[in-house]
């Protein structure tokens, strides 16, 4: 199945597309924004806060939603299929601790599936929607 715009949404990534991906770096903190790293704590501390770093963090994606009568669940078997709300080629949302913070479309990474993020939820807003 092809897009309008001639694009494969199940297509293997480039190789060289995929290196790209792992090489970027991680992106710095807005300009006028001042970002505290282990490195550069901003309490003067000497110990910054690397111990934060190796939180886990719940990751989950969404491919769609729907509702169904208890009936319908007690019929369920192999090759039962449930429409979501959903239409194909939707954007996929990214929760991390069940908070939204990106939408992107489903890739194959060898033979698992993953997920490139086409629109991130901006940093501020990420930090508001922590707490």
């Amino acid at each position: 199945m092809e897009y309008e715009n001639g694009t494969n949404p199940n297509a293997r990534p480039d190789p060289e597309e995929l290196k790209e991906l792992l090489e970027e770096d991680v992106p710095s903190a807005p300009p006028g924004s001042e970002m505290t790293t282990p490195e550069n704590p901003s309490d003067g501390s000497s110990r910054g806060i690397d111990f934060i770093y190796d939180v886990p963090l719940q990751i989950s994606v969404e491919i769609g939603r729907s509702t169904i009568l208890l009936k319908d669940l007690l019929r369920m078997g192999e090759g039962y299929v449930i429409e979501l709300d959903k239409l194909a080629g939707e954007p996929l949302d990214l929760y991390v601790n069940s908070r939204l913070i990106a939408r992107g479309e489903a890739v194959m990474v060898g033979d698992k599936f993953g997920i490139r993020l086409t629109d991130v939820v901006s940093t501020p807003d990420r930090v508001k929607n922590l707490g």
